[in-house]
């Protein structure tokens, strides 16, 4: 089992965003900006482009709400996503509040939050997620 399928399985903790019973959102916990999410299949894949074209699907379709979860809850003109996936062989997105495309740089300088901060974060975007 890798890290990010712990994660999901609650074996590592995690800041979660939103979870389904096929897919599982939390905080990066290097992030670019606040609200800087990653979202996962549960099922564990290691490029996302491997997996099936239905599931793929109801992939992007719960990413898309956690998006919208993530811009009402850090008003941004778009949530950026990039999908990367070398660091950890688990298919993942990264979805990033976006005031420029600068904000999407990777080699940007990582935010250091608190505990606090990460927790807060992470129940604002859950309750987003809970009222779509």
């Amino acid at each position: 089992m890798d890290i990010f399928s712990k994660i999901a399985a609650g074996e590592i903790p995690s800041y979660k965003c939103a979870e389904s019973e096929k897919f599982y959102a939390f905080l990066d916990i290097n992030p670019l900006q606040k609200g800087h999410t990653l979202v996962i299949p549960r099922r564990e894949v290691d490029y996302v482009f491997d997996m099936e074209d239905v599931e793929i699907g109801e992939y992007m379709q719960f990413a898309k709400k956690v998006a919208v979860a993530i811009k009402r809850a850090f008003p941004c003109i778009k949530v950026g996503m990039a999908v990367l996936g070398l660091e950890v062989p688990h298919a993942h997105i990264h979805l990033i509040p976006m005031q420029s495309e600068k904000d999407m740089l990777f080699s940007n300088p990582k935010l250091k939050l608190s505990d606090e901060e990460f927790k807060d974060i992470a129940a604002k975007i859950f309750a987003e997620f809970q009222q779509l």
